[in-house]
């Protein structure tokens, strides 16, 4: 993509489940602007990317599960990053969680946070 970069770094997981629909729906209107986006999940927010957790989260009662948000969220072309590090503070291996996510150390992270013209917390 040629717009601006933006990163997106969700540390919140299930156990603040109302946390979780606004980094997938800012990282899909980032992208209807022509932005290069990266949701990088960290520490808790690891545990979103299993699809058991995803499948039985809703950031409300009756919304859209996260697994779904998920799904949108790889259709519009957002990259989706699990911090190697996070994954090993809770016992988790890349392939644990959905397909489709890249794995990104501090380094890679820290690159990209540098590139970017946006960066966002949860």
């Amino acid at each position: 993509m040629d717009g601006d970069k933006v990163l997106i770094v969700m540390t919140s997981g299930p156990d603040t489940p109302q946390r979780c629909a606004s980094p997938f729906l800012l990282a899909i209107a980032a992208t209807t602007m022509a932005s290069d986006v990266r949701l990088v999940f960290m520490i808790d927010g690891v545990l979103l990317l299993k699809p058991e957790i995803a499948e039985r989260t809703f950031a409300v009662e009756g919304g859209r599960s996260v697994a779904g948000f998920i799904e949108d969220t790889m259709g519009a072309g957002v990259h989706l990053c699990a911090c190697t590090p996070s994954l090993q503070l809770h016992g988790l291996a890349p392939e644990d969680l959905v397909d489709g996510v890249e794995m990104i150390g501090g380094a890679a992270l820290l690159a990209w946070a540098k590139e970017s013209q946006v960066v966002l917390s949860f």
